[in-house]
């Protein structure tokens, strides 16, 4: 659902999401504290590129973008042509190398849960001691959800907070920052939590 929602919105979401909110800039800026310039980072549901992977190029970072939809990572290879792209499904990539950082922004809670620990399994063995992890996550404990963007459904799953956190310390992580971007409320938004960790 979510790869054919995705194709069929690529450019309205292109036309949307042009800029970091303040507080992504923060995350990012803890993200890429300790990095230098030609440093690997793994950007997974890199979707267009823009304005994730874009920033991080500035920042002279080479990129790895992973996307499971053709049509977003069409523009991000039009955007950013020198970097790496990969039309896969997260829960089924198996990272090239080692990577100085990785990101999973609004992505994971597009994914059943079941494969959440394994994807952070397999982050934690494609960083570098020290590499940092930032993600994010749904707000709040509830079952799996459809909703709509654009006028194309989209299926949601998470753990909540608590239990991604626990997740990462699992598989070797050492949580530097974590909040809350939106917190939930008794209506539709279920919440939207952020996390940087640092490879132990």
């Amino acid at each position: 659902m979510n790869r054919a929602s995705y194709d069929a919105i690529a450019q309205q979401w292109d036309a949307v999401r042009t800029r970091l909110s303040p507080a992504e800039q923060g995350f990012l800026a803890l993200l890429c504290a300790h990095l230098e310039p030609g440093d690997r980072v793994l950007d997974l549901g890199c979707g267009t590129g823009r304005p994730i992977a874009e920033h991080l190029a500035a920042r002279g970072l080479r990129v790895t973008g992973v996307d499971q939809s053709k049509g977003m990572l069409a523009l991000a290879r039009q955007r950013l042509p020198e970097h790496e792209w990969f039309l896969q499904r997260l829960e089924h990539h198996t990272p090239g190398g080692t990577f100085a950082a990785v990101i999973a922004w609004d992505v994971l809670f597009h994914i059943p849960r079941a494969h959440h620990a394994a994807i952070v399994t397999t982050v934690r063995g494609c960083l570098e001691v020290g590499g940092r992890f930032a993600l994010t996550v749904g707000g709040s404990d509830h079952p799996p959800f459809t909703d709509t963007m654009f006028g194309h459904p989209f299926a949601y799953d998470s753990h909540p907070p608590a239990t991604a956190l626990a997740l990462l310390r699992v598989a070797g992580f050492e949580i530097v920052h974590a909040e809350f971007l939106n917190r939930p409320t008794e209506g539709r938004d279920k919440g939207r939590f952020a996390i940087v960790a640092a490879a132990a």
